[in-house]
């Protein structure tokens, strides 16, 4: 009996998890841990002293300053227009709703490059939306302002896409209960509905943060490319692989990879102290 209970407890639930985590491991080393070593490999070929230099020179700081300053106001108006649309695809029904809700990945399928060229026709002087800013003086295309456009398009789809399946999941019997305890509409939102939904609110965040600090192809076509103004850190990189100095752009390629793990690495602290605080509250 006893050896029958061991074999019970040892007994995977999930069969073939051996050879599941070993192709699991084997696609992960192909597919991101070799490229990732290569980063550190090409660096590698600089002194410590030469690594600096490159990945301080005053243009390299600027486009850093560039990219991450538009994928941060980015990523703040795709966490607040982004639970918003959430919250109208989750509680209200009206016609269009499914073609709205495909559309929200829209920015998943389209090329970049398609973007990027669409957008800076839209917002040029000329453009149907450009021209209207341009009568009070303000120019969206080739600007500051194009680029976080650019990175809002390609961004929102992660926190409709984070808070959606959330909203969907809350239980309309606790705004109900908020309600008849004599809370307004907004009470019931702050205190019964955003710490549900703030988890992934950080998570979608986090993820259109990172994703707006590498973009490249929808960027590209509506910065304009101006040294010290809209120069962004992935277009540094590919002007050092043009010029074959794959030593430079590996460094400067390393340092947004080294940015990007720190970012991770907080969304997920904050994730896990905000959940573990509302269901502590809970």
């Amino acid at each position: 009996m006893k050896n029958a209970t061991k074999k019970r407890k040892k007994k995977r639930v999930i069969p073939g998890f051996g050879i599941s985590l070993g192709i699991t491991v084997t696609m992960l080393g192909f597919i991101v841990l070799i490229p990732l070593c290569s980063l550190v490999v090409f660096s590698a070929n600089l002194s410590f002293k030469e690594f600096l230099q490159v990945i301080t020179r005053p243009r390299v700081l600027s486009s850093y300053y560039v990219s991450f300053k538009t994928a941060f106001i980015a990523a703040v108006i795709d966490a607040v227009m982004g639970m918003i649309m959430a919250w109208v695809l989750v509680r209200y029904e009206f016609p269009g709703k499914k073609i709205m809700n495909g559309i929200i990945e829209l920015p998943f399928a389209l090329p970049t490059a398609v973007a990027g060229i669409s957008l800076t026709h839209l917002t040029t002087a000329n453009g149907w939306i450009g021209s209207f800013f341009d009568r009070f003086g303000i120019k969206i295309a080739y600007t500051r302002i194009g680029i976080t456009v650019a990175l809002v398009f390609i961004g929102i789809p992660f926190v409709v896409r984070a808070v959606q399946p959330v909203l969907e999941k809350i239980d309309i019997q606790y705004e109900e209960a908020a309600n008849i305890l004599g809370a307004n509409p907004r009470q019931t939102m702050m205190q019964v509905i955003f710490p549900e939904i703030l988890p992934a609110l950080i998570g979608g965040f986090t993820l259109s943060f990172a994703r707006g600090l590498g973009e490249y192809g929808s960027v590209v076509f509506i910065a304009g490319n101006q040294p010290y103004k809209t120069e962004i850190a992935p277009l540094m990189i590919m002007s050092e692989l043009q010029e074959y100095d794959y030593a430079s752009a590996t460094s400067i390629a390393l340092v947004m990879l080294l940015v990007a793990f720190v970012i991770l690495f907080v969304n997920a602290i904050l994730q896990s102290r905000t959940s573990k605080i509302i269901s502590g509250i809970s």
